[in-house]
């Protein structure tokens, strides 16, 4: 507990510039999660698709993320981490425009999925050069990354709103320009980073998943995300608002999200610890998805659920991925692709099958199913308690170790100052 409050002791937003033009890129690349969601009606309207085809705008864009996390590390251990961002970040741009210029929904479907593979390529690598180019500690890179995805899952459907309220197309254009930025940003200010000694293996994913921690993390993570995105890719539908109207919801969600991320999850993982702090936080989410289940059609109480659940979802977010990193003994690079891959594939079905579900049965049901796989992550979470507990300490080791570090770091730093103030003083004297 105490190594928790050390941790936060450290200024997570006091970094190189380097680190703020990758976290400035992974708000633009976060904004891709959220901007479809308030054009989602208008694209099913003008383009006359159904919901249920219109939701595969984010089946393809997750699942092919999922799987192309597999080959991210592969890529980055042969042409370096900075050339993997640079290569996600033109993929992005390039896959964003073309879906802003499509005249059907399948073909913008099928270039969200290559805007998938670039987002894969810049996600799992993004948080690795952040990880290790941020200054604070281990537990403050975390914090400065989920405040970016924060942002950028807030601040995407309000750019999806304002822009879609010109043109469905207009968001896809703005995130291929605000992108393009976030390119030369990198090219820039990132430094080239060498290529790893060791090339990591296309099964090293698959090999991570044995550790049972890290795949029961990442299965757990799975359920919470069926959940999330059934929300989030069906939910604007039984509102019927307007784009903007709609991306200001979405936007209350998303800074939610961004608040409890940064300010709300360490404070709760301090007091209550890693374990406890995610079985009550997937239990308010079950509860949540629960009364969306019962009120969708009740339009007031539909929209307060929702962005409700930016709470939790910004406490989940902070805490499981601190928890992934530190509860696998494999290199953090590959842990983040293989539980990415898991949950990522969790998120890209769950909104398809809800628009399906809802033809087949009713409205309510995708939202029960949801609640239902919620409450799955914390019979599944539940098996890895002690591991938890290890992740913990693992935490609260590494916390003490920064916070040493930089104690020691201000102590040489004044001895030079003393030095230098002694050289100074002894040349004025002679």
């Amino acid at each position: 507990m105490s190594g928790a409050s050390h941790g936060s002791a450290a200024n997570p937003f006091k970094q190189p510039k380097a680190v703020f033009a990758v976290a400035f890129a992974c708000v633009v690349s976060f904004m891709g999660i959220g901007l479809v969601d308030p054009i989602l009606p208008a694209i099913s309207n003008q383009l006359h698709a159904s919901p249920s085809e219109t939701t595969l705008l984010f089946t393809s864009y997750l699942v092919v993320t999922a799987v192309a996390m597999l080959i991210t590390n592969w890529v980055s251990s042969r042409i370096g981490a900075k050339w993997t961002l640079i290569a996600g970040l033109v993929l992005i741009v390039i896959f964003a425009a073309l879906a802003g210029s499509s005249n059907s929904i399948s073909t913008i479907i099928g270039f969200r999925a290559g805007w998938g593979i670039g987002n894969a390529l810049f996600i799992a690598t993004s948080l690795a050069v952040i990880v290790a180019s941020a200054s604070g500690g281990f537990a403050g890179a975390i914090v400065l990354y989920e405040t970016a995805l924060g942002l950028g899952i807030a601040i995407g459907p309000l750019v999806g709103g304002t822009l879609g309220e010109i043109s469905w197309r207009g968001p896809f254009y703005g995130v291929s320009v605000l992108m393009a930025i976030a390119l030369l940003a990198t090219v820039v200010l990132v430094e080239k980073t060498p290529t790893p000694p060791k090339k990591t293996s296309l099964a090293a994913p698959f090999r991570a998943l044995r550790h049972r921690g890290l795949l029961t993390m990442a299965l757990t993570a799975l359920c919470y995300n069926w959940g999330f995105f059934t929300i989030l890719g069906y939910a604007p539908f039984p509102m019927e608002l307007s784009p903007i109207r709609l991306g200001l919801v979405f936007f209350g969600w998303g800074l939610f999200v961004a608040l409890f991320a940064v300010f709300g999850a360490p404070r709760l993982q301090a007091r209550l610890g890693i374990a406890r702090t995610m079985y009550l936080n997937l239990g308010v989410f079950a509860l949540l998805s629960l009364g969306i289940a019962i009120w969708t059609l009740d339009k007031p109480a539909l929209i307060i659920l929702v962005i409700a659940s930016g709470i939790v979802c910004g406490v989940n977010n902070t805490v499981t991925t601190q928890a992934v990193m530190t509860v696998s003994p494999v290199e953090r690079p590959v842990a983040s692709a293989a539980y990415s891959f898991v949950r990522f594939i969790g998120g890209g079905l769950a909104p398809y099958v809800a628009g399906r579900l809802v033809v087949d049965v009713n409205i309510h049901f995708p939202f029960y199913i949801g609640a239902g796989a919620v409450v799955l992550g914390m019979i599944i979470l539940s098996t890895a308690h002690n591991l938890l507990g290890q992740a913990e300490r693992n935490q609260a080791a590494a916390a003490v170790a920064a916070l040493h570090g930089s104690a020691a770091t201000a102590a040489a730093e004044r001895e030079l100052e003393a030095e230098e103030r002694a050289g100074v003083l002894s040349a004025e004297t002679d």
